[in-house]
């Protein structure tokens, strides 16, 4: 098929999911906005006035880019997941599978929407930590990579998740019982090396963490760990995920049952 008609297809299936997720911005785009201001009153306002410094900035500042890909970690998983599902759910998805659009298209479009969800609501958070912190911003190519990077990674795992789910209730359990423990223990509130040993070596297998450090790098020029290699393990993660996702697409993996 001519990489034209690839584009015009890849095009349509990206605005379908911007079109989707930005019809619903009071649901989609607006709580996070107030669940991450509330994070930053509580824990930066409230709480992190008694904190000392980290890393020798204060606490809010610290967690701000935590924060922001927080979000954006988020809101990529579950537009990616619940795009695919509520497809599948309606047979809609079944159009996209008969019609000739190539698997690599239908892939590229459903990741796409989500990492454009996530990096929206990224910078938007980022706007909103202007009133509670001082705008850093030390490596401005290293931060939007790792923005960029994580998004495709977690619309990837949204997809996967899509895929698997047989019910609404699915969609849910990824992120409730392993995103978000990852998430929290990923660094966002506190300094890996703030931690006894035994469990800096346990954070070691958190892939978030990695994230969350490289993404600080990219913002306070301070990390946990260093960033090409996070970088590096970013990128294979997200090579496997690639791999893994057209494998269940080429193969009708919850598709065609």
């Amino acid at each position: 098929m001519p990489v034209k008609q690839q584009l015009i297809m890849f095009k349509v299936i990206v605005t379908h999911e911007v079109l989707r997720f930005a019809r619903i911005w009071v649901q989609t785009i607006f709580p996070p906005l107030i669940t991450t201001s509330l994070y930053f009153i509580i824990f930066g306002e409230i709480i992190g006035s008694q904190i000392g410094a980290v890393n020798d900035y204060r606490f809010i500042e610290y967690i701000v880019p935590g924060l922001i890909l927080m979000t954006v970690i988020t809101n990529a998983y579950a537009n990616t997941v619940s795009s695919f599902y509520s497809e599948k759910f309606q047979r809609s998805i079944e159009e996209k599978l008969v019609a000739p659009v190539p698997d690599h298209v239908i892939l590229a479009g459903f990741v796409a929407g989500g990492v454009l969800r996530g990096m929206l609501i990224g910078a938007l958070v980022a706007l909103v930590s202007m009133a509670f912190a001082p705008p850093t911003l030390v490596n401005l190519p290293l931060a939007l990579t790792v923005m960029f990077l994580t998004a495709v990674v977690f619309s990837l795992g949204g997809f996967i998740n899509g895929v698997f789910a047989k019910s609404f209730d699915d969609i849910s359990l990824i992120p409730t019982f392993i995103i978000m423990p990852l998430t929290y223990l990923g660094g966002i509130f506190y300094s890996v090396n703030d931690l006894p040993e035994v469990w800096r070596e346990v954070s070691l297998f958190n892939p978030i963490f990695y994230m969350v450090s490289a993404f600080r790098a990219g913002m306070l020029g301070v990390s946990d760990v260093s960033a090409p290699y996070a970088l590096a393990l970013i990128a294979v993660s997200i090579a496997l995920l690639v791999a893994l996702s057209m494998f269940l697409l080429r193969n009708g993996v919850g598709t065609r049952s």
